[in-house]
């Protein structure tokens, strides 16, 4: 569980860098930075929720300080 956690935050930065060469090489019409940050807005959400679950279920405990 933990490597997918890291996939899912090397995904959203891949769609951090995606959306930043849609802003640089894109032109004033293009969709690309919009679609990357709706991409990457789902991802986080998607990744939020599932340690929300995940510690509610128990799959994660936390540790002592």
């Amino acid at each position: 569980m933990k490597l997918f956690v890291v996939a899912m935050l090397f995904a959203i930065v891949l769609a951090l860098f995606w959306g930043l060469t849609g802003v640089l090489k894109g032109g004033p019409g293009s969709t690309r930075a919009v679609k990357s940050l709706t991409l990457r807005i789902g991802l986080s959400l998607g990744l939020f929720l599932l340690l929300i679950i995940g510690g509610w279920l128990g799959w994660w405990r936390p540790h002592a300080l």
